[in-house]
């Protein structure tokens, strides 16, 4: 290990280097770190990697699911849950049948259990992918809304369906009805735990004499224990992980000071952000472990059943996004939908090329067993390793590197967003200043005479409301612009409830600066 120690420092530089020069040529990184992993993996004398996918599912995937759930918006998943389930449980199985039909009739040796566990394996889009190509072109914030409710949920789904295909394979029969019950209890008892463990660790934040550095290591042990305590009672440690997350991320105003939230965010940031450049580095090094498995079957005739795979993946999820609007459609007439506009052909072909896989997937793959319980060698088990990585590879090349040529030249209709963020924002700014200035007057009307450095504060937001930032305040009123900062706190919460249409994005950027603001006022 202290050996290769040089080895994996070099590593850590050159994903650093690769994702500057990913954002400077405006190339989603995770295919840059893949392509560079590959080439680094045949270069003479470098150390084998050799990846645990106890490592990826329990190093790596919480801390990653747990940061996306603090990201992602609440209300924007509420709204438009009906989408981000199809997708994330519908688009995801029908994706799986595809492949194991497909794998059945054209993979010699392969049942159908084999192919819903290959199908299992490689149906989940990687969100991070998405990610980070979205950074660089302008979608409609319900696309990428979709999207990120999608990736939360899609890897839970997937990883069920792998779960049931193993014990078909291992014990060549699948009985139905314990198939319903576990898949019951997997869904109910995975967001029940991770509710009931955030739940904890909430109480915890807020009773115990916690100060920021304690708020941030709790957080970074809470996705660990949630993950580990669900997958000990056989349910879904990714829903735990999700729920515990979401239930955290929507109540961190109650429970966590303003220094621990921004300390927190900026921790989570680059925390996520070196996990997610590693998981894609390693998939490429993981190369010659992979085709040095492969036995009875030439290269040329797997490379050739990994883009069969690929192709059935990249079509039946477009085909799956058209289906989607074709229902919501439909059921329009019967049902309350988020919006009953019609979203044309263009957002559903989008959506259906967002279809990138990654380290779960490869992580699956690798979790099967080298032998049955009877002592068996598992069937297929190293055609599958290599398929699920020409998928990975194919994906993030083909739809990584065209995503944004087809987002640009297809040229989206923003019908979601009438108003731009820059305006919603400035919008929201002068709103959140008259709102405060309002409650300067009405509550502290008796000070106003004989106070000037109250004067002065509310000399301050009247400048907000007219677009001026100053940041000059009195030591004398620090109190009043305390309790000034909550009131905004709820205010913004509020809004947020009130208002479908804003985005919340913006009103986390307030709350940023509210936070900011505090900070300043309690140290300076």
């Amino acid at each position: 290990m202290l050996e290769n120690f040089p080895f994996y420092l070099g590593i850590i530089v050159v994903i650093l280097l690769l994702i500057m020069l990913a954002n400077k040529i405006k190339v989603a990184y995770p295919v840059l770190l893949v392509l560079a992993g590959l080439a680094i993996s045949f270069i003479p004398k470098v150390p084998t990697i050799k990846i645990e996918p106890d490592l990826i599912f329990f190093i790596f995937l919480p801390p990653l699911l747990y940061e996306a759930a603090w990201t992602v918006s609440w209300k924007e998943l509420w709204r438009w849950r009906r989408i981000i389930t199809s997708f994330a449980f519908i688009v995801v199985f029908l994706s799986a049948l595809s492949v194991a039909l497909v794998a059945n009739y054209f993979i010699p040796g392969f049942s159908l259990a084999l192919g819903f566990l290959l199908g299992g394996i490689v149906s989940p889009p990687d969100a991070v992918s998405a990610g980070a190509i979205l950074k660089f072109v302008k979608v409609p914030k319900t696309m990428s809304s979709i999207l990120e409710g999608e990736s939360l949920l899609n890897d839970a789904s997937s990883l069920i369906i792998f779960r049931f295909a193993m014990i078909a394979v291992a014990t060549e029969q699948f009985i139905f009805y314990k198939a319903a019950i576990s898949f019951s209890w997997m869904i109910l008892g995975g967001v029940a735990i991770g509710l009931l463990i955030g739940w904890l660790f909430m109480k915890a934040h807020k009773y115990l004499p916690t100060n920021a550095n304690v708020d941030i290591v709790l957080s970074l042990l809470t996705p660990y224990i949630i993950y580990l305590a669900a997958e000990e009672v056989h349910s879904s440690g990714v829903l735990a992980v999700v729920s515990g997350g979401l239930l955290l991320s929507n109540n961190r105003h109650r429970f966590l000071s303003s220094k621990s939230r921004i300390q927190g965010v900026n921790v989570w940031e680059s925390l996520c952000f070196i996990l997610n450049g590693l998981v894609f580095m390693l998939i490429g090094l993981d190369l010659p472990q992979i085709t040095s498995g492969l036995e009875g079957v030439s290269l040329a005739t797997a490379i050739g059943y990994g883009v069969l795979i690929t192709f059935v993946l990249i079509v039946s999820r477009i085909l799956s996004a058209y289906g989607a609007v074709i229902v919501t459609l439909i059921a329009r007439n019967f049902i309350t939908v988020a919006d009953r506009r019609h979203p044309g052909y263009k957002t559903p072909f989008i959506l259906g090329w967002t279809g990138m896989r990654g380290v779960v997937s490869l992580a699956a793959a690798l979790s099967i067993p080298v032998y049955l319980d009877n002592g068996n060698g598992f069937p297929q088990r190293n055609l599958i390793l290599f398929i699920t990585f020409i998928v990975i590879l194919l994906t993030l090349l083909i739809q990584g590197l065209t995503l944004p040529y087809f987002i640009k030249k297809i040229k989206l209709d923003n019908i979601y967003d009438p108003v731009s963020p820059e305006d919603a924002s400035q919008i929201l700014k002068r709103d959140l200043a008259a709102h405060a200035l309002s409650y300067l007057k009405t509550t502290y009307n008796d000070q106003l005479e004989s106070n000037a450095s109250l004067q002065q504060l509310i000399l301050k937001w009247e400048q907000h409301s007219k677009g001026i930032d100053d940041e000059s305040i009195g030591n004398e009123i620090k109190v009043i612009y305390l309790d000034l900062l909550n009131q905004q706190r709820q205010w913004l919460i509020a809004r947020n409830k009130e208002d479908q249409h804003i985005d919340e994005s913006i009103i986390r950027k307030q709350m940023y600066y509210l936070d900011l603001e505090e900070e300043k006022l309690i140290h300076f």
